[in-house]
């Protein structure tokens, strides 16, 4: 126990000051390792490079380049025209517009923040425009990102597959039912929001344009139904598929869209790097830290004290997403998952529980924190683009919130909701 406070204490002391969170990951391995005894550098490169070097998280540069791919070559665009033509004709038009448009670019770009970024851009400056205020236009599209990692492909369960040693694609297509439930969910809450808030709009598409928005949106929707389908039945791995959606979206928006130049592919291919040192890193300092939280047995302490609840399924069950949901809140989803799943799946799996579902359960709870504060990385980045305080963001957040939270509560009562659909897709 004494090791579990001096690992919280300086995971938390150290990030309160700035230091990234990878680098914060890598102090609390040394000093874990010190107060163990012995000090060893060559074990900790070791380690890193262990984490680091993984097949599966290969997957997240090929995601994360085919999600910047998109947004800069007009595939996002034409996404977002497609949803409008759906869904735009109804009275506040525009925010189901970002709900259902958030669903299906999260089917091409596996991130939060691409999502979240990509759409915001498009309709926040649209909605304020229409009279829409922007800071509850801003929390929608902040609530519609985090769709993204829960429909596959899903960055935040290529991580936590990999961390636990589960069938990502298994994974993946048990995210996809609860992904979609809950867009439908953000849809009925925007029902009842937009007669609140006032909203008269209506962004209705002219029949002339009809056949264009249709004849565009064709190759964005076909990369979604390639890479689910593809997953699905085997065609390719979470890893190829990655490939596949980069080779695709370079393909469509330089050749068929036209709208991609080679200075935005440069920057795009720029941002990717950047982005996925970052994460690979976490996944290395996580890892270096992870081999001396097991050395210094705060798994087993913790996993300990959460066996006792064995007997009480439903009570363990509540333990566990209420310490997620609140490490979810003052940490990002990539070093909680590798801290935690590890250590949280082998309990869950004692307890009874079927090893997807309670992964699910994890991801789904970490997913949440990014659009809660103090540290939700989805909230900010939608704050910046629509031009908001982080604070007005929250403070018309409430309804989207209770949406996840409900259907958080909806899987932990009834796990028959998540195991039956998977059975289905698998």
């Amino acid at each position: 126990m004494q090791s579990a406070i001096y690992f919280f204490i300086t995971l938390f002391a150290v990030m309160s000051v700035g230091v990234p969170v990878a680098v914060a990951m890598m102090v609390c391995g040394i000093v874990l390792m010190l107060t163990l005894g012995y000090f060893e550098p060559t074990a900790l490169s070791m380690n890193v490079m262990y984490g680091i070097n993984s097949f599966p998280l290969m997957a997240i540069p090929f995601f994360v380049l085919s999600g910047e791919l998109m947004s800069r070559g007009g595939l996002a665009k034409h996404i977002v025209n497609f949803a409008k033509l759906l869904v735009g004709g109804r009275r506040g038009g525009l925010g189901y517009t970002a709900i259902l448009a958030s669903m299906l670019f999260a089917g091409l770009s596996g991130s939060g923040i691409a999502d979240a970024a990509a759409i915001g851009g498009m309709l926040i400056p649209l909605m304020a425009h229409n009279n829409y205020n922007r800071a509850r236009s801003a929390a929608l599209v902040s609530a519609g990102g985090i769709l993204a990692p829960l429909i596959p492909p899903s960055n935040p369960f290529i991580i936590l597959g990999t961390a636990v040693n589960l069938s990502i694609s298994k994974l993946f297509m048990g995210s996809l039912v609860p992904g979609i439930l809950i867009g439908l969910g953000l849809m009925v809450v925007w029902f009842f929001v937009v007669r609140k808030d006032g909203y008269q709009d209506v962004a209705k598409i002219p029949a002339a344009e009809v056949l264009p928005i249709l004849k565009k949106s064709i190759p964005a929707l076909m990369m979604v139904v390639i890479i689910v389908g593809g997953i699905r039945f085997g065609l390719f791995t979470p890893t190829e598929a990655g490939a596949f959606a980069a080779v695709y979206a370079l393909l469509v928006c330089k050749f068929y869209y036209r709208e991609l130049s080679w200075k935005e592919l440069y920057s795009a291919m720029r941002a990717t790097v950047a982005s996925t040192a970052s994460i690979v890193f976490i996944c290395g300092g996580a890892t270096m830290a992870g081999y001396y939280i097991t050395l210094a047995r705060i798994p087993a302490t913790l996993a300990s004290t959460l066996t006792q609840m064995i007997d009480s399924p439903l009570v363990l069950l509540l333990s566990v997403n209420a310490l997620l949901l609140f490490m979810g809140m003052i940490m990002d989803i990539t070093p909680n998952i590798l801290i935690f799943a590890p250590i949280l799946l082998p309990v869950g799996v004692a307890a009874g529980f079927d090893p997807y579902y309670f992964a699910f359960l994890i991801g789904l709870n970490l997913i949440i924190g990014a659009i809660t504060p103090p540290i939700g990385i989805v909230m900010f980045v939608t704050s910046k683009v629509a031009g908001v305080k982080v604070t007005d963001l929250v403070a018309k957040q409430w309804p989207f919130l209770a949406v996840y939270v409900f259907f958080l509560l909806l899987y932990i009562l009834f796990p028959q909701l998540y195991l039956v659909p998977l059975g289905w897709l698998r």
